[in-house]
């Protein structure tokens, strides 16, 4: 098989080419626009992989993904601005890349009779809840710029599948952490902050509530459903590993040495959902669960940052 793996310089991304050249045979060809989040680093080791093609541009480039599209066999879109802080203080590029992009990559992969699109989405499109966990049937409520965006994204690619027959995959995923995540998000901001004996900023009273996965749980699950999902369908992937933010704080300063001290309280941000869960009983049945626990993968990512220089 060779795919076309978009945003794959970014976090997630990055993880899943490394993961796929090195758990099968497939051919790779990498698409990234290297904006703040995306960086070559993030290929080291298989930049020059006999099975791989990095190539430098945007989704949003029409020709370009022609092109690319017409040499592969499926698509893995994984590009999209994520950072909900930026999408409420700027919602503009999080509609060009998640929206915009999506639909370049679709209209391509329609001219290219492509066998297999799958649609990287996020748990968040959903919206909160506050009790039990969101079917792949649940309605999409999303809260904030971003979510949103990823939310109209999904169902453009549902409405291809149905207008065009076009073999649309789409995996909704909780929060994943991992190598190569961008120093803003969350954990690497709290692993960096605590080792420096800086102080981890914390929305509101800390107590919002995310389910987590550590990034190589996610790319084997994302792997099974490109290969062996059914066309149309939507995976939910979670791991049932539930914390607070204040918890996520606290393991991370026992584990780098740090102090609860350094936890500090901030205004929260506006809609800041409290809680996020789904059920992934869809994915289960294909033959996928998490491998990794939650003290197991902050162990890795943390050695990981350590070892790049914080």
């Amino acid at each position: 098989m060779r795919i076309l793996v978009t945003g794959g310089a970014g976090f997630i991304g990055s993880n899943y080419v490394h993961y796929t050249l090195e758990n099968s045979d497939s051919e790779v060809i990498t698409l990234d626009a290297l904006t703040y989040a995306g960086s070559r680093d993030n290929l080291d080791g298989v930049l020059d992989h006999p099975r791989h093609e990095f190539v430098e541009g945007s989704v949003c480039d029409r020709e370009l993904v022609t092109d690319l599209i017409s040499d592969a066999d499926a698509v893995v879109n994984f590009a999209a601005e994520s950072h909900v802080d930026r999408s409420i203080e700027g919602a503009e590029s999080f509609v060009e890349t998640n929206i915009e992009g999506t639909q370049a990559l679709l209209e391509a992969s329609i001219d290219a009779d492509i066998e297999r699109f799958l649609q990287i989405s996020t748990d968040e499109v959903y919206g909160q809840i506050l009790d039990g966990a969101f079917s792949e049937e649940a309605r999409l409520n999303p809260r904030n710029p971003y979510a949103a965006t990823k939310a109209s994204a999904d169902l453009l690619a549902t409405s291809y599948a149905t207008t065009h027959d076009l073999p649309v995959l789409i995996t909704r995923t909780c929060n994943n952490f991992g190598p190569r995540q961008h120093s803003e998000k969350l954990i690497p901001k709290f692993i960096q902050n605590a080792s420096l004996g800086k102080e981890l900023p914390v929305y509101g009273d800390g107590s919002n509530i995310r389910e987590w996965i550590f990034v190589q749980d996610n790319c084997r699950a994302i792997d099974l459903v490109l290969r062996k999902g059914t066309p149309g369908e939507v995976y939910n992937i979670g791991t049932g590993i539930e914390l607070t933010t204040i918890e996520v704080a606290e393991k991370i300063l026992d584990r780098v040495g740090g102090s609860t001290d350094q936890i500090t309280f901030i205004r929260d941000r506006p809609g800041h959902d409290q809680r996020y869960a789904v059920d992934s009983n869809k994915i289960e049945s294909l033959g996928w669960e998490p491998r990794w626990s939650f003290k197991e993968g902050l162990e890795r990512t943390v050695a990981y940052y350590v070892d790049n220089g914080i």
